[in-house]
This record gives C-alpha cells, structure tokens and sequence, in this order.
C-alpha cells in the first residue's frame, strides 16, 4: 500500500519525465562508474558510501589506493635506490592489508601491467642486491 509521500514522489517524478528533465543528462548512456565499494560485504556498501558523500574515506579503500599510487610511481622511477624503497614500502603495505583482512589481495596476474611491474621489481631488486655486494666487498 503506497503512502502519502510514495504517491507524491511518483508524482514528481512523472513530472519530472513530462517535461524533459531527465534528457541530456552528463553521463546519459554510459556506462556507471567503478564502484569503490565492490570489495565490501553487501551489508556494508550504503553505509560506505554515506560516510564517503560526507567525506570520509574507509581505511580499507584508502590503502588499495595507496597501493595503487605506489605501483604507478614504481612504474616512472629512474633511481633505484629509491625504486628499491618504494619496493619495501609496497610490500609493507601488502603485507598490513592482508593481516587486516585475514585474505591476500588478489592481483590479476594475466595483466600486462602486471607482469611489467614484476618485471620492473625483479631488476631493481637484482641490481640493488648487485650494488650492495659491491659495497660490502668494497668494505671489506
């Protein structure tokens, strides 16, 4: 049984469709976009996405995130020193996620991208390994 304000927001809505108001809309006919909630228990996503429209940001979606900018970064660095660094704090991060959640992050390794990162962190950690055992021997 519909109530009062059911009744009138159909109304208005029908309205709202009579006069065109729904026409030219940015965005009209493609596709929504990506859901940072996704990951989230159904349960949970309308009260994320409250906080989010309120300007809070869930720990769990700011780390992906941080990862995320991290792998870029790694992506673009030319000094593998800091390469290398970047490299551990990713790693860090990873490793407090997945403790978090009490699951690994599942990353699509059939991606190009991937592979190119993992290409990427293979050489800096063998050339950072290489650079470090010519400063030990240096040193000793």
């Amino acid at each position: 049984m519909f109530n009062f304000s059911q009744i009138m927001s159909e109304e208005h809505i029908k309205r709202a469709i009579k006069d065109g108001a729904f026409e030219h809309l940015a965005g009209q006919g493609k596709p929504l976009p990506k859901d940072d909630t996704e990951n989230l228990p159904p349960e949970l996503r309308m009260a994320y996405r409250v906080l989010k429209n309120s300007g809070y940001v869930p720990a769990e979606i700011a780390e992906e995130k941080e990862i995320t900018r991290t792998i870029d970064l790694l992506a673009t660095m030319k000094d593998e020193q800091e390469r290398y660094r970047q490299i551990q704090k990713l790693n860090v991060m990873i490793l407090k996620m997945n403790e978090r959640r009490g699951r690994p992050i599942i990353l699509d390794t059939s991606d190009e991208y991937y592979r190119r990162i993992v290409e990427k962190v293979r050489i800096a950690e063998e050339r950072f390994d290489t650079t470090h055992k010519k400063q030990r021997e240096h040193h000793a």
